[in-house]
C-alpha cells in the first residue's frame, strides 16, 4: 500500500518533469557576471531553458537545507546535553539503587496499623 501511494505521488510529479523539459527545450544565455568585469573566467553560459530553471531550484532547495540545519543546531546541541544528563542521571539512580540492596534498611519497622 506504501509503495502504491508513493507512485501515486511521484509517477504524475516525474511525468510533469518530463513534459515540462520537453516543452522548454530552447536556448537560452545565461550571464553570471553583471558588470562584465571580466574576473570570471566563464561570463555567458548557453544551456537549455528547463536545465537553468532546475539548476535554480536544485541550487535553492540545497540553500534553504543548510539554512535550516545551521538554524536547527542549538535544538541539536540542547539535545545531547540532555542526553548527557539523562545518562548521568540514570548512572547515579544505579548506583543508589545498588547502595540500598547491599545494605539492610536503616530506617525501624513500621508497627502494624491499629485495628479498630
Amino acid at each position: 500500500m506504501k509503495n502504491f501511494l508513493k507512485a501515486l505521488i511521484v509517477v504524475p510529479f516525474a511525468v510533469a518533469i518530463v513534459l515540462f523539459a520537453i516543452a522548454n527545450r530552447q536556448i537560452v544565455t545565461v550571464h553570471l557576471d553583471p558588470f562584465e568585469t571580466g574576473l570570471l573566467p566563464f561570463e555567458t553560459v548557453t544551456l537549455p531553458l528547463f536545465l537553468v530553471l532546475f539548476i535554480t531550484g536544485l541550487t535553492g532547495v540545497v540553500a534553504g537545507g543548510v539554512a535550516a540545519w545551521l538554524a536547527q543546531g542549538k535544538h541539536r546541541r540542547a539535545a545531547k546535553q540532555h542526553k548527557r544528563e539523562a545518562q548521568s542521571h540514570r548512572a547515579e539512580l544505579d548506583r543508589i539503587k545498588a547502595q540500598a540492596q547491599a545494605k539492610p534498611s536503616l530506617m525501624p519497622a513500621l508497627p502494624p496499623p491499629a485495628s479498630t
